[in-house]
């Protein structure tokens, strides 16, 4: 690896202080988009793809895009040691391929992604202190050999915001449970009016409001709270 000269150094410098200032949404979807914008600026390249570590199905999860791709969003998984994404999070090491990435015998093509005929490749894992978090890919649409100072930022960016990401995906797993929660409380007591009403059984109560959810195209949350705004016109 070349050193470095002043400028350079100065240069990284100051990118990864912008990084640690604006890198700071408790909200995941947010704190990616931020890193999406920086890397993009960071590389210049055509794509950046930021995948996000399941630990509990130890599958990485397609979390954020730079281009439009929000059908794909939370679809596209990986496991881990599976393509070059999976590869780099299972070995916790960065991927560089100036050419040809689609050749490589670690890439796993996705038909729905345009990105997959692009050229060049780089590829960092996120890191916290729990370990690889995420991954962050970067492509070009042409030949593109990544500079030494490319990587090192890349790198850098990688393990800076790793504890900004491990704080919200907790953020996001508390608030998915509380919502979880939130819904049985409902659920249970939609099921005990019906019940209640029609002298039916739980189980037929669960089915009733089911059926209702996908007739009526709502949520079951939202037939539950039906049910029981209802019952209190029906009582009042």
């Amino acid at each position: 690896m070349k050193q470095q000269n002043s400028k350079e150094i100065k240069k990284e410098l100051q990118f990864l202080y912008r990084v640690a200032k604006s890198v700071h949404s408790l909200e995941l979807n947010e704190l990616l988009q931020e890193i999406v914008n920086i890397v993009e600026e960071v590389t210049q390249a055509d794509s950046c793809l930021i995948y996000i570590l399941n630990s509990k199905q130890n599958e990485l999860i397609l979390r954020a895009s730079k281009n439009p791709h929000a059908n794909l969003l939370n679809k596209i998984t990986m496991s881990l040691g599976e393509g070059i994404t999976g590869w780099v999070a299972k070995e916790n090491r960065a991927v560089s391929i100036p050419k040809g990435s689609y050749k490589d015998p670690r890439f796993k093509s996705f038909t729905s992604l345009p990105e997959d005929k692009f050229e060049a490749f780089l590829s960092v894992p996120i890191v916290n202190k729990k370990g690889v978090a995420g991954v962050i890919n970067v492509q070009h649409r042409k030949v593109h050999k990544h500079s030494d100072m490319e990587i090192n930022l890349m790198t850098a960016i990688g393990k800076l915001v790793g504890g900004a990401v491990e704080n919200a995906i907790l953020i996001e797993e508390s608030l998915a449970l509380k919502e979880a929660l939130e819904l049985r409380k409902l659920l249970d007591r939609a099921k005990g009016i019906l019940m209640g009403r029609k002298k039916i059984s739980e189980e037929d109560a669960f089915r009733l409001i089911q059926k209702e959810s996908m007739d009526s195209r709502k949520s079951v949350k939202d037939i539950c709270e039906a049910i029981i705004l209802a019952e209190k016109f029906h009582l009042g």
